[in-house]
């Protein structure tokens, strides 16, 4: 037997598997489809770390496993190539972003490859070329046409290091997501896609997919879906202040108004306030933050009240002073608030620092030493027309007490924002557009598609936050599609979202040159059968891949209403030292090493057998040399090997039991239990001293979607016919998964004492005599007088002794 030699026999079958295409999906409509995605990466000059691997090797266990099953699988692999970090490396090193993303792809492709991961390569997309991103801008067209893309100026979040606008889920903290410098604000001009219009219909149709609890909950709390009423304060000068409120059962406990800096109310009585220049002045300081900033909670309370105007409180009549606060947006709800400080907590505090009112509206504490919360329950007291009913019969009444007077209306609000769509910079979709001073914003007709970047020199961002683009004269400067006067084009591009909202349709046909894709292979293998991806994309990459595809069903493009049936998350690899890998902590894997030395299949099996999948987990180099340990004692059972074509009588249960295991497991992503079923078995053939034929066959069909090269060659090595991987998945028998003896345990006078190996279906006579066969339990027995004996068969004798 020649000696197991990883680098040899994987090269191998990576050769043989991309010369047949071994893993192309079958254009046979007639079989059951699978199609099976991951993330598609982004390819940083940094190149794979072992993270990547885990999600797809799972998801690769899990087609090669359907294969082997009579599915036609599709599992596909792309590049989602536009966006900030190439273009920001190629800023510094003077690299165009194109020359640099064709580096990062190759550099990746080949990673991928030596994993023996069974993608379908001849489906390989890239979101910058412009076969690809054509369909993007025909995309952007139709939600143009149908009034779901847009142009206003707005208040944006600007990265002043990274020179462009963010979209508010790209502001973590208060900093940018990439970068981490701290966001300002700045009012511009930008695109905008309607996702509000969706709202209601990407929290009902979470009910049509298998989602993980954890994504349904964060996709519901982004979208914030809330049930009120909008309710009519009268200002005195003639205007009214309109706010949304869930709990209008406490309008009683109302004793001051909050609205934003940026209120149109302000300019609207300018004439009537006695305290512009402070007001000014606040405004001025407001204008300096950004919108996390302003809402955080833990920061102190600052505000000005509005001198000369007073609000009315609808539901007592009585005049309440309004405040202007930061921590009011006009982007949200109205503008404007009305504070409850009794039971609120940031109300509470605002009042306290300003000296305000505080009024009791729900029974239950001392609100003069702090607000009570707890009001989701209660009786209403101070509270008039409500006093003395709970809480929802309180919010029905006034609700209807509102209506009637025509001074509030019941709402349905969502959190939700407009998806803001312009990105400042040159590695990106250039949005199809143009203006002209007679026709205003005309989109370019289908026929103009793709509208490619142009090649340029300077691709730097400029500072007055424009688009690199705007430089480009030759480029800007057109003719109107529709009166071909004079017109510019748009030099704002797309984020990099654009091409990750779509990519799954793509891989259904990629080589369409006349549409998205054909209707037949849309309505094949659409939708994604099983999705995974890492938790962090499972808002707004999720969010708005969902949007996008809903439009397209609205649209006639895509069959389904929903793009994934079935979404999963997989935890993060730590370093060794337990924390997230970085390259400022030292602690980065590179997987090539780990293949290098050990193996891909070393590498893969250990990423199964680290850990739950769905939870972080450790790297260990010490798990990693115990993995290729048991690969090598694998390939050692050619020693052992004997003839049979049917599982020997003392082994038939096990592999019964480890066929249902590993198939149950693998679909539960319980992959490290898989592996370790199959490590237990192989004890039992080094054991027992021999492994047939029959037997040899199943163990290493059921290892293979783990590690498939060694699998292959032990396979081709003992002669079975064809590839491993065109074989047939076991099946297990449930009669013959049931151990013929089991382990029973006995009490004495209700404690376990001892357990005894005796035939499922065993006798209580049988049993006993196994008692005292035992030396243990004969023992404990001496000399004692048997009182009472209960025995149930299979499970437990129970010996009652004086």
């Amino acid at each position: 037997m020649k000696e197991y030699n990883p680098k040899q026999i994987e090269k191998k079958w990576q050769d043989i598997w991309d010369e047949k295409g071994t893993f192309h999906a079958l254009e046979d409509k007639t079989k059951p489809k699978f199609y099976a995605l991951i993330e598609f990466p982004y390819p940083s000059g940094q190149g794979l770390h072992v993270g990547h691997p885990r999600p797809y090797t799972a998801l690769d266990i899990v087609s090669r496993k359907r294969r082997m099953q009579g599915y036609n699988v599709l599992y596909p692999m792309g590049w989602d190539a536009f966006g900030l970090p190439t273009e920001n490396y190629a800023i510094k090193n003077k690299i165009h972003p194109k020359i640099v993303t064709e580096q990062n792809v190759s550099r990746f492709k080949s990673q991928l490859k030596s994993l023996g991961l069974s993608f379908d390569w001849s489906r390989e997309i890239n979101t910058t070329h412009p076969e690809y991103y054509k369909w993007t801008q025909w995309i952007f067209l139709k939600l143009f046409e149908k009034g779901l893309a847009y142009k206003k100026e707005a208040s944006i979040n600007w990265c002043p290091d990274c020179k462009v606008g963010l979209a508010n889920e790209e502001v973590v903290n208060g900093a940018c997501e990439r970068c981490s410098t701290e966001v300002t604000r700045k009012v511009k001009t930008q695109w905008m896609l309607k996702i509000t219009e969706y709202a209601e219909r990407l929290i009902k149709d979470l009910d049509l997919v298998d989602y993980i609890d954890r994504v349904k909950i964060q996709q519901k709390n982004w979208i914030g879906k809330s049930e009120g009423m909008e309710v009519d304060f009268e200002v005195s000068g003639g205007e009214k202040l309109k706010i949304y409120t869930t709990r209008p059962d406490t309008l009683y406990g109302v004793t001051y108004m909050v609205i934003s800096p940026e209120h149109p109310v302000i300019e609207t009585l300018k004439d009537k306030i006695n305290n512009m220049d402070k007001i000014e002045e606040y405004q001025e300081f407001a204008s300096k933050k950004s919108d996390f900033e302003r809402t955080e909670l833990a920061k102190d309370k600052t505000g000005v009240e509005i001198e000369g105007i007073k609000a009315i409180n609808p539901a007592t009549g009585k005049e309440i002073p309004i405040w202007i606060s930061d921590y009011v947006l006009m982007s949200y709800g109205t503008g404007a608030i009305m504070a409850v400080p009794g039971h609120d907590s940031r109300d509470w505090e605002f009042a306290k620092k300003f000296g305000l009112p505080i009024v009791e509206v729900i029974s239950g504490g001392n609100v003069e030493e702090a607000p009570f919360t707890e009001t989701e329950n209660g009786t209403l007291i101070n509270s008039d027309i409500i006093d003395g009913l709970s809480v929802n019969e309180a919010k029905e009444k006034i609700a209807n007490y509102l209506e009637e007077k025509g001074i509030g209306q019941r709402k349905t609000n969502y959190k939700l924002r407009d998806w803001v769509f312009s990105r400042q910079r040159y590695w990106g979709e250039p949005i199809p557009m143009v203006h002209c001073d007679k026709c205003g914003i005309v989109p370019l007709p289908e026929s103009e598609l793709p509208l490619t970047l142009p090649e340029v020199e300077s691709y730097e961002p400029t500072d007055n936050g424009e688009s690199p683009l705007a430089k480009i004269s030759d480029w800007i400067n057109t003719t109107c599609p529709k009166c071909g006067g004079s017109a510019k084009r748009e030099t704002d591009t797309m984020p990099q979202w654009a091409g990750s909202s779509w990519y799954f349709l793509r891989y259904t046909d990629p080589h369409n040159d006349k549409e998205l894709a054909s209707k037949e292979n849309l309505d094949y293998w659409v939708p994604v059968d099983w999705y995974n991806g890492g938790m962090e994309h499972t808002t707004l990459h999720l969010l708005y891949s969902r949007f996008w595809h809903k439009f397209l069903f609205d649209y006639g493009i895509v069959p389904t209403p929903e793009p994934y049936q079935k979404r999963t998350s997989h935890g993060m690899i730590l370093g060794n030292n337990n924390e997230k890998m970085s390259k400022s902590r030292g602690n980065v894997i590179n997987p090539d090493e780990v293949v290098d030395e050990h193996g891909a299949d070393t590498l893969r099996t250990y990423e199964m057998f680290i850990g739950d999948f769905e939870k972080s987990v450790s790297w260990s180099d010490n798990g990693v040399k115990g993995c290729r340990r048991f690969l090598e004692r694998v390939w050692k059972l050619q020693d052992i090997l004997v003839e049979g074509e049917e599982y020997s009588k003392e082994l038939e249960t096990s592999m019964h039991k480890t066929i249902k295991k590993v198939t149950q497991d693998f679909e539960a992503m319980k992959f490290n239990t898989a592996i370790a079923s199959l490590m237990s078995l192989l004890n039992e053939f080094n054991n027992i001293g021999k492994v047939n034929k029959a037997e040899f066959k199943t163990f290493i069909t059921l290892l293979n979607p783990s590690a498939p090269h060694i699998t292959e060659e032990l396979w081709e090595i003992v002669g079975y016919s064809g590839m491993l991987n065109e074989t047939e998945w076991p099946k297990w028998d449930d009669s013959k998964t049931v151990d013929d003896t089991i382990e029973m345990a006995v009490q004495i006078n209700g404690k376990v004492r001892g357990k005894i190996l005796v035939p499922k279906d065993a006798t209580a006579e049988l049993a006993k005599s196994k008692v005292l066969e035992d030396e243990k339990l004969s023992e404990l027995l001496k000399d004692k007088n048997i009182v009472k004996e209960i025995y149930v068969a299979g499970r437990i004798y129970n010996i009652v002794v004086k």
